[in-house]
């Protein structure tokens, strides 16, 4: 089997390396590849890359996802996380591939509490969710054999993260403001990586299970109550914190401003995902405190 895999240097596509390699051979590239085109902000050249390596599979870790930067750059966003994805969908199809392609919770529009499961109305509130939102429409119009996966709060161990973060600022300040009603999984890239290998050889096999899954960690949280677990974790171990636990302070969103407006409730039901691929997905504190470890024991 071959796998064209797009965004190799991001979270997800860095671990994809490693995860699809066990089910064939990986062509992996980044926007900045040398000898096949891979630049998504022109989607128009992609379609020359899928017919030059004619892929079995396409995955397409590959998005603009600077939430902020997106309201003011849409055209740059509908690019990356619409357009392209349409071009790799569109040739996929025609040489009868299939295609994986990563989305967000963004699609939604943050009310309620409940979580949200793969037929509930969509409602973007920003740039970011609107074109990831396209991206998933074009991918089903095409008609290729496709695995859409909805994400939410993605780390890894590599390169900046939000725990590392939290845990840089509590060694700097007497009091950290975190953000606590806005409510999701924090999911490992790896676990995704994963999950993404495990259910395409599966679907694979079994071809009706082609479709849109949500694919986070187990669980919930809200940022801050990320926040107070790694600066807590953090603690005894003997890294410099300085920030007292009751001064990791609680606020709302509408307390900080941002450029793109963010969903609230972030929760993401995994049933489908479970029950398809026969997986049972990890509480989110498990894969962060497994990131804390490899990131600290450098």
């Amino acid at each position: 089997m071959k796998i064209l895999l797009f965004g190799c240097g991001g979270q997800v596509g860095w671990e994809l390396q490693r995860s699809l390699s066990l089910l064939g051979e990986v062509v992996a590239l980044d926007f900045d590849s040398a000898g096949h085109a891979a630049d998504f902000t022109r989607p128009h050249e992609l379609a020359r890359t899928v017919r030059a390596v004619q892929p079995d599979v396409i995955v397409n870790a590959a998005a603009h996802t600077a939430v902020d930067k997106a309201e003011a750059e849409p055209a740059v966003a509908q690019a990356i996380n619409a357009e392209s994805p349409r071009v790799l969908a569109t040739e996929a199809a025609a040489i009868g591939a299939w295609m994986v392609h990563y989305s967000t919770d963004y699609v939604f529009d943050g009310s309620g509490e409940h979580p949200w499961v793969e037929t509930d109305p969509t409602g973007p509130l920003n740039v970011y969710g609107q074109t990831k939102l396209e991206g998933e429409h074009h991918v089903r119009a095409s008609g290729c054999r496709h695995l859409i996966f909805r994400t939410s709060w993605v780390y890894s161990a590599r390169g900046n993260n939000f725990a590392r973060t939290m845990i840089r600022l509590a060694a700097e300040r007497d009091q950290l403001s975190v953000v606590d009603d806005q409510i999701g999984a924090p999911t490992g890239a790896d676990l995704l990586a994963d999950v993404t290998a495990h259910a395409l050889r599966r679907a694979i096999a079994t071809p009706d299970l082609s479709g849109t899954y949500h694919a986070t960690s187990a669980g919930e949280t809200s940022w801050h109550g990320y926040a107070t677990m790694v600066i807590e974790w953090a603690r005894p171990r003997g890294l410099p914190v300085r920030v007292p636990k009751d001064k990791i302070v609680a606020m709302s969103t509408c307390s900080y401003p941002t450029a793109a407006k963010r969903p609230l409730n972030s929760r993401m039901d995994t049933g489908r995902l479970e029950y398809a691929f026969q997986l049972t997905m990890p509480d989110w504190r498990a894969g962060v405190l497994r990131m804390l470890a490899e990131v600290h024991s450098r």
